[in-house]
C-alpha cells in the first residue's frame, strides 16, 4: 500500500473508537508480576497501545505455548496511549496465541487495550513527517546501515525499533529505491537472536561467492549484541528480501574490547581479500579475510589523532579521486564530541596499502558535517563503474535529543542521499558533499526573485500553499562586509539564521527561535563551522518540514540541522551592518513529496 493521507487517517484516540473485530483474550491473569494475553488468531494485526514514558516491560510472543522471536521490550500504555504499534499475526490464523508480560502491574490499563483488527490505520502525515527524506512509517530509527546497489536497487537498511519511538530492540529496517529519491519501505530484514540485537554493519555482494552462500549471494556482516558485541553474517539469495543467518555465527570475537562494532567491508583487488573497518573502542582496526568468515587483524588506527571525546563508532574506509590522484577517506563517527556538542561525523584522508591506512597531515578533527543533525553516515557499496559516485546517507538526528523529538508515530528520519568528492576549499584538502542529482526530479514549481544590492532586504512570501518542502539557492557577494546573516522566517516570530562571520573565518547557524520547546539541548548553542573567506558564496539550502540542509560552495561546508517550527518557513530576509550585499540568482523550487510505498 502506499503512503497517503487517504490510507493513514486514524489517530490514537480514533483507534480507541473505531469497531474493529476483536476477539476477548481467553485468558488473561496477572500474578506474581507475570500477565499472560491469551487469544485465538483471527486478524491481521495485534494491536498494542504505547506510551512514550511508560516503564518498559519485557514481552515474549508464543504460539502453541511455543515462543516466537526474542523477548523485547515494549512501554505498554499505563496512564494514556501515545499511538499504537502492530504486531502482524495473521500467519498464526486458527491458533493460539500468547503475550507474555513480566513486572507487568503499573500497566493493566493497557492490557485492557490489547486488541486484534483486521487493519493498521493511523495519519501518517502528521506535522513533522518529512515529505521527500526517508522515514519509517512507523517505529524509531538511527544508523543507516548496509547500503548497497545490486539489480537496479539501492538498498538501505537502517537500525529499527518496531515497538516504539525511542530506542530498543534493534533490527535493521529496509528500503529499497531506484533513484534514491523514491524509496519503497519493505519488512524488517532482520531480528534479534540469541547473539543480541542487531547494530550497524554493512551489505556486500559476493560476486565470487568467497563465502560460500552462492554467487552473488547478498551477505549481510553485523553487529550482534548480547552480553558481548560480536560480528555475524546473514546470507541472501533473493534480491534482500529474505536473510538467512549464518550457523557458524559469530565470525569474528574479541575477550576484551566492549565496543567491538559496526563492520564496514569492501573488496580490495590487489590483494584479493574482503577487508573490514571494524569501531574497537576509541580506534579503527583492519581486518582481512578471503572468505567473510575467518579474519585476520591487518592494523590499528586512531591513536593519538582525531577527536576522542566520546566511542568510535561506523567507520567506513574508501577511495576519492583527486587531480588523477587516488587518496582514501576514513569516516569515523563519535558520540559525544562534536564539535557542537552530540554525536557527529569525523574524517581524515590519506593512503591505504591494503593494510595500512596512512593520514595526511591535515588539520584534524575534518567533519564531514558541521550541523547538529548528521550522524552515523557511511556510503553505498557496489555501486555500478559507470555511475562511478561515492553515494552517501546519515542519520538525521542528534543523541542529545533523538528520542525526545516532537513527533508521533515515527522518530527520526535519514539525510538526503549525497554525492562526495574531494575538494579545495582554498586552503587544504576536504571531502564535500551535495545532493544527489537525482533530487531536482522533485523540483515542480519554481520561482526566480529580483537581484538586489543592499544593507538589508527581505523577500516575502516565498511560496503559495507552502507545505515546508522545498529548495532555495542564491549566490551572495558581501561588498566590503566582513559579517552578514540570511534567515528564514514566519509569521509566529520564529526564525532561523546563518551568520558568515567572514573576519572569524566561521559560519554560525543560530535555531535558537526555530522551533517548538522540547529539549534544552536542542536550541542552547550557536552552531559553528569554518568557513573560507571568498569573495563570493553559493548557497544551496533544502528545506523539508522538520529539517535543513545547508550546502555552501558546492558541499565544501555543509550544515545539517533539524527544525521543529510551528508553522512553515516562508520569507527570506538578509542582512550586514557594515557595506552592502549582492544578492544573486535567488530561485525557489518547491518540492513535491517523494512517493514511499509500503510494503506489508
Amino acid at each position: 500500500m502506499k503512503n497517503d493521507n487517504t490510507l493513514k487517517t486514524l489517530t490514537a484516540a480514533g483507534l480507541l473508537a473505531l469497531a474493529v473485530a476483536c476477539e476477548q483474550p481467553a485468558q488473561n491473569k496477572l500474578a506474581d508480576n507475570l500477565y499472560m494475553y491469551t487469544i485465538e488468531v483471527q486478524q491481521k494485526y495485534l494491536l498494542l497501545p504505547i506510551e512514550n514514558e511508560a516503564t518498559e516491560v519485557k514481552m515474549q510472543l508464543l504460539v502453541e505455548n511455543t515462543p516466537i522471536g526474542e523477548p523485547i521490550n515494549i512501554r505498554i500504555a499505563q496512564n494514556q496511549i501515545d499511538y499504537w504499534i502492530p504486531i502482524e499475526i495473521e500467519a498464526y490464523k486458527g491458533k493460539k496465541l500468547t503475550l507474555s508480560f513480566n513486572e507487568a502491574q503499573n500497566a493493566r490499563m493497557g492490557f485492557s487495550k490489547i486488541k486484534q483488527s483486521a487493519n493498521y490505520n493511523f495519519v501518517y502525515q502528521e506535522k513533522y513527517r518529512p515529505l521527500y527524506h526517508f522515514s519509517p512509517q512507523y517505529g524509531w530509527t538511527n544508523d543507516p546501515n548496509g547500503m548497497v546497489y545490486y539489480k537496479g536497487e539501492y538498498h538501505l537498511f537502517f537500525q529499527y525499533n518496531p515497538y516504539g519511538c525511542k530506542w530498543g530492540n534493534m533490527h535493521w529496517g529496509h528500503a529499497v529505491s531506484k533513484d534514491l529519491v523514491q524509496w519503497e519501505e519493505l519488512p524488517y530484514a532482520l531480528a534479534p537472536d540469541k547473539l543480541g540485537a542487531i547494530y550497524s554493519g554493512c551489505v556486500v555482494i559476493d560476486k565470487d561467492n568467497t563465502a560460500g552462500f552462492g554467487k552473488d549471494a547478498m551477505v549481510a556482516i553485523f553487529t550482534s549484541a548480547g552480553e558481548q558485541q560480536v560480528q555475524s553474517l546473514a546470507y541472501s539469495l533473493d534480491n534482500g528480501r529474505t536473510f538467512t543467518k549464518y550457523e557458524g555465527n559469530p565470525v569474528l570475537t574479541h575477550p576484551t574490547i566492549v565496543d567491538f562494532r559496526d563492520p564496514k567491508v569492501f573488496w580490495y583487488a590487489p590483494t584479493q581479500q574482503w577487508i573490514m573497518s571494524l569501531a574497537t573502542s576509541q580506534t579503527i582496526t583492519f581486518y582481512g579475510s578471503k572468505n567473510l568468515k575467518e579474519w585476520t587483524q591487518l592494523s590499528e588506527f586512531g591513536e593519538g589523532i582525531g577527536n576522542h571525546d566520546g566511542v568510535w563508532e561506523c567507520p567506513d574506509l574508501f577511495p576519492l579521486t583527486y587531480e588523477g590522484q587516488t587518496k582514501w577517506v576514513l569516516f569515523v563517527s563519535i558520540n559525544p564530541g562534536s564539535p557542537n556538542g552530540g554525536s557527529a561525523t569525523q574524517y581524515f584522508i590519506g593512503n591505504f596499502d591494503g593494510k595500512t591506512f596512512t593520514p595526511d597531515p591535515l588539520p584534524y578533527p575534518l567533519w564531514i558535517d558541521y550541523g547538529r543533525d548528521n550522524y552515523a553516515g557511511v556510503t553505498w557499496n557496489n555501486v555500478p563503474a559507470e555511475d562511478g559516485r561515492r553515494l552517501f546517507i546519515g542519520w538525521m538526528s542528534n543523541w542529545d535529543y533523538a528520542n525526545e523529538v516532537p513527533t508521533t508515530n515515527f522518530r527520526n528520519a535519514m539525510t538526503l542521499a549525497r554525492t562526495l568528492n574531494l575538494a579545495h576549499n582554498g586552503e587544504h584538502l576536504v571531502v564535500a558533499s551535495k545532493p544527489v542529482k537525482e533530487m531536482e526530479r522533485l523540483r515542480n514549481e519554481t520561482i526566480s526573485l529580483p537581484n538586489k544590492t543592499a544593507t538589508t532586504t527581505t523577500f516575502e512570501q516565498l511560496l503559495n500553499n507552502n507545505d515546508g518542502a522545498y529548495e532555495l539557492t542564491f549566490s551572495i557577494i558581501p561588498n566590503g562586509s566582513d559579517n552578514f546573516s540570511f534567515s528564514l522566517l514566519n509569521d509566529k516570530g520564529e526564525e532561523l539564521t546563518y551568520i558568515f562571520d567572514i573576519a572569524n573565518k566561521t559560519l554560525v547557524t543560530n535555531r535558537a527561535k526555530s522551533s517548538v520547546a522540547f529539549n534544552a539541548n536542542f536550541a542552547a548553542m550557536l552552531i559553528k563551522a569554518p568557513l573560507t573567506a571568498k569573495k563570493s558564496y553559493t548557497i544551496r539550502l533544502l528545506v523539508d518540514k522538520a529539517s535543513t540542509e545547508l550546502f555552501v560552495n558546492d558541499g565544501e561546508v555543509v550544515q545539517t540541522n533539524t527544525i521543529f517550527p510551528t508553522e512553515a518557513y516562508n520569507a527570506l530576509r538578509f542582512k550586514t551592518d557594515k557595506g552592502t550585499l549582492s544578492i544573486k540568482n535567488v530561485t525557489i523550487y518547491k518540492l513535491s513529496a517523494s512517493e514511499t510505498a509500503i510494503s506489508y
